[in-house]
């Protein structure tokens, strides 16, 4: 603890140099650690037992202990919390609100008439009061001194960031910034405003720049003012910063006569551990916080400030409604700010009102459920060190620890102090290889687990932890690694984290279940080889045993016919994937894996009216039609853009999988009414134009067989056009080859799988339980199911994924009459139909949506991830594309043989695809 200081101090200089000197001596030191080895318990105390004494340890709480009347307040006050089996892991984001406080707040707006405050009506007036009582409230609840402080609200923490900034921004030669490396990503935003800016990599840095300013002489920058910004509590990994800081920044400034102020994020801090702001020398200048981050609800934030260190923030240039006094706007061109109150000056326009009410009512709930912010620093303090203790101790069979846990060497779960109740980590498998945060998530998701990976929001203490340079994350980004997307392992490091996060509401069932997911999912206990590795070479042939094509991407799947053939083309098998629904408002495409019942979108071609057939097996409004039609051929005068009613020939672009291009949306107002009843969502149906255009392409991290090498020409806005009438893709810029081109479908022309593997994972499946149901083919939306020719070959489950190559045989009998039925392998004549297998395809949990009802299960996804995960990820299937050489017609029709070249057989490639099926 540092002792206090009043303003009047003597002997700064000596009391800095001691300060700085100390910390020197301690922060100077390797950032990442490996987590101790630490036994596992065999089995977690009970309720009762769950106090651990932390009297010898610097933490100012004394004790870790378990607040047991929080299970009693989960089934009273989180309702959402009763679902089945949810575990939510996120309270870094934002925590749980309590029923009895939308209750109360919703009977006191129910009670109350609230009117804008900028008014002198009897309800304007109420409006006013309750929110100069609830300013106060709040002020207090940090035991801030209205004489000493004012409190702004805002939107939330990083609102009150960017009002900081604007005010500084202001000052006519301009401001020096600083900021720590565990800054959240808003206040490294505030740099690109400042003359100069500086990144502190560690405490040591600070230190030294402190002592620095508290020299006499010439200012460590050149700019007049400055100001200084880091996070109470990092948002990565829960560290605790120093907040001793400003106290000591504000020392070094009188001592070397410099201007620096200190702006602290609470945010993340605030959310289970008290702030005290009584000694207003001590606090910051500038304080931001969320106060759903507290409460759960109101979704509304708030800007201390330090009176005696607002005056940077009168440089601000805006001003808005209520901010004021008078205003000129002809003749001349001047106006009068306000001067009663810092947040008269601040706060724009009207104020929330009625989420400013709900405040009131979250400040009393608060403490009548849970005391205080010290009591719920106690017990998700000891919920923190539980789940510390228990991932630490993971091991894979062979001795490798499971979990990486990024904690800084400063902090100590078991000290409130210096640690908040936050993990970060990776998993390795039992090769050491990282399993990609992705599947984690997906995982979880399954199970009901809310958690977060990723970035979060913190680049500089994410790429200090992992490893990752400049360089990296330049060439990350362009091999296709953006924020929120699943190429999270990029040249062997992850890119990510995974973060869980505890929060008042947190009980030790939260941290049980997520330590046995854990183990369910990702301990290697025998560290067993792949099924495909190690085994007798297949000796099976193959042949087509059905085929399958998706017209609406993301909808439900229509059968080919099992007599004629079908045309293969570039793009895949003919009419797949040509449409896709857009959400009217982004025109983003809409996909199954966030809006289950598309799979009850039932597509049918009719080539003999020439029309596509769309059905819902779902309900509908009396007044929606059962089914509606579109054409299967060229009518331009179908789309926006496109018809005589509209100027000009652009179609307005869409986003499909992350690629931007011009699809042509329907103008029809019958058909944006069927799939917004039919799906709840605002959207429409598009359509790839015809006529000559480039196309999407499959997507680079799949590697290219040698017949097609690896393509770099990705355009920013690409056309595509429709299957019928089939037309030349534009040629690519010379001497770069195109890769295989893909129209919808997520990653690659065609998905293939086989029943061998089918079969085998249905086996685990079934043996779970007598109620286990199998699999069905539907569930993972392939273009070609493979079957075995013979009884007698020797079929070996996931064999596919070895495959180097399809030669298909094109059956030799003349296409039958609808009524008739192929069965089994026919005779086949030479064709010229080869399929190059691209790469596995990685699942996701779309894979557990039942094409029949729409209905969300855990399996297949919880057995493959289980059975059939391949370097983090988890696969079944097999990408393909046509061989581009040869020419003329290529056809696949059910019933035809397959031959199969596997890899080391005279041709090569092999490959990780991302790719879910989802089309």
């Amino acid at each position: 603890m540092y002792p206090v200081i009043s303003d009047k101090l003597n002997s700064v200089d000596i009391i800095l140099d001691f300060f700085l000197r100390i910390e020197r001596e301690h922060l100077r030191c390797p950032y990442v650690q490996p987590p101790h080895p630490i036994n596992r318990p065999e089995q977690l105390p009970t309720v009762a037992a769950m106090t651990i004494s932390c009297e010898g340890s610097t933490s100012t709480s004394g004790r870790l202990l378990y607040d047991e009347n929080v299970d009693h307040l989960r089934d009273q006050e989180y309702p959402m919390l009763k679902g089945p089996d949810t575990i939510y892991l996120d309270h870094a984001g934002t925590t749980l609100y309590p029923k009895s406080l939308i209750e109360q707040s919703s009977r006191d707006l129910i009670e109350t008439l609230f009117g804008n405050p900028h008014s002198r009506s009897s309800s304007s007036q109420s409006s006013t009061r309750k929110i100069e009582d609830v300013r106060l409230r709040a002020l207090r609840f940090f035991k801030a001194d209205p004489h000493h402080f004012d409190l702004v609200f805002v939107a939330n923490a990083t609102a009150g960031i960017k009002l900081v900034m604007e005010g500084f921004r202001g000052s006519p030669a301009g401001f020096w910034y600083g900021y720590h490396r565990d800054a959240h990503t808003s206040l490294i935003g505030v740099r690109e405003n400042a003359m100069e800016h500086r990144c502190f990599g560690d405490d040591a840095e600070v230190a030294d720049w402190m002592q620095s300013l508290s020299r006499s002489g010439a200012p460590p920058h050149r700019d007049p003012i400055g100001l200084f910004a880091y996070p109470a509590q990092s948002n990565l990994n829960g560290r605790r910063l120093p907040l001793s800081w400003p106290c000591r920044l504000r020392h070094a400034c009188q001592s070397g006569k410099h201007n620096v102020y200190s702006l602290l994020d609470a945010a993340a801090l605030v959310s289970t551990s008290p702030l005290d702001l009584s000694d207003p020398f001590q606090a910051p200048d500038f304080t931001v916080l969320s106060f759903y981050k507290i409460f759960g609800f109101p979704d509304l934030g708030a800007l201390i400030v330090r009176k005696k260190s607002a005056q940077p923030l009168c440089g601000r240039k805006y001003f808005g409604g209520g901010t004021v006094e008078v205003v000129t706007c002809t003749n001349e061109s001047w106006h009068i700010k306000k001067q009663n109150s810092i947040h008269e000056q601040l706060e724009d326009g009207t104020l929330p009102i009625h989420a400013i009410v709900a405040l009131d009512a979250a400040l009393d709930l608060h403490v009548k459920l849970f005391g205080s912010l010290a009591r719920i620093t106690s017990h998700t303090s000891f919920l923190a060190n539980n789940l510390y203790r228990d991932l630490s101790a993971l091991r894979h069979g062979n001795g490798r620890p499971v979990c990486t846990i990024y904690q800084d060497p400063r902090s100590s779960y078991e000290d409130p102090a210096t640690q908040g109740p936050i993990i970060a980590l990776n998993i390795q498998n039992s090769k050491g290889e990282w399993i990609s945060t992705a599947e984690v998530e997906k995982l979880a998701t399954i199970k009901n687990i809310q958690l977060r990976t990723g970035g979060l929001c913190n680049p500089a203490g994410v790429s200090s932890f992992l490893g990752l340079q400049p360089s990296d994350l330049r060439r990350n980004f362009v091999a296709g690694q953006r924020c929120g997307n699943d190429n999270d392992i990029q040249g062997g490091k992850p890119t990510g984290v995974i973060r869980v996060s505890l929060g008042a509401m947190s009980n030790i069932q939260d941290v049980t279940a997520f330590v046995r997911f854990v183990e369910e999912f990702f301990v290697d206990s025998h560290c067993p080889s792949s099924p495909s590795r190690g085994m007798p070479k297949a000796n099976a042939d193959f042949y087509v045993e059905s085929l399958y094509i998706y017209p609406i991407k993301s909808c439900g799947a229509w059968q080919i016919p099992s007599y004629g053939e079908w045309d293969i083309k570039p793009e895949g098998l003919a009419w797949d994937r040509e449409w896709c629904l857009v959400h009217q408002g982004t025109r983003e495409a809409l996909s199954q894996k966030r809006i289950p019942r598309m799979a009850l979108i039932r597509p049918t071609i009719d080539f003999e009216s020439g029309v596509l057939r769309i059905r819902y097996d779902g309900h509908l409004p009396p007044s929606t039609p059962s089914q509606v039609t579109v054409p299967l051929f060229d009518d331009p005068t179908a789309f926006l853009g496109m018809g005589t009613q509209c100027r000009g020939n652009t179609c307005p672009p869409s986003r499909v999988c992350g690629d931007l291009v011009s699809a042509c949306t329907y103008n029809s107002l019958e058909l944006a009414a069927f799939f917004t009843a039919a799906l709840s969502t605002p959207c429409t149906l598009a359509r790839f134009p015809p006529g000559p255009s480039s196309t999407r392409h499959s997507k680079l991290h799949l590697q290219q067989p040698k017949h097609q090498p690896l393509s770099r020409y990705s355009p920013s806005e690409q056309s595509i056009p429709g299957a019928f009438p089939p037309t030349p893709p534009r040629s690519p810029p010379p001497t770069i080859t195109a890769t295989a081109p893909i129209l919808l479908s997520n990653e690659s022309p065609i998905l293939t799988i086989t029943r061998p593997s089918l079969n085998h994972l249905n086996s685990i499946i079934t043996a779970k339980s007598p109620t286990s149901k199998p699999a069905p083919t539907s569930a993972f939306r392939a273009n070609i199911l493979l079957a075995c020719s013979s009884p007698q070959g020797n079929p070996i489950p996931y064999d596919e994924d070895n495959w180097s190559s399809l030669h298909v045989l094109t059956t030799s009998s003349p296409s039958a009459p609808p009524s008739s039925v192929v069965v089994g392998p026919q005779n086949d004549r030479s064709s010229n139909t080869v399929l190059d297998v691209l790469a596995p395809c990685h699942r996701c949990g779309m894979v557990c949506i039942n094409q029949e009802t729409a209905a969300r299960a855990e399996e297949p996804f919880v057995t493959l991830a289980k059975t059939r995960r391949r370097r983090g990820k988890v696969v079944f299937g097999v990408h393909c594309c046509l061989r581009a050489d040869g020419g003329g017609r290529r056809t696949i029709r059910v019933g035809d043989r397959v031959v199969v070249v596997r890899r080391g057989e005279g041709e090569g490639g092999d490959g990780d695809g991302e790719g879910d099926g989802d089309g």
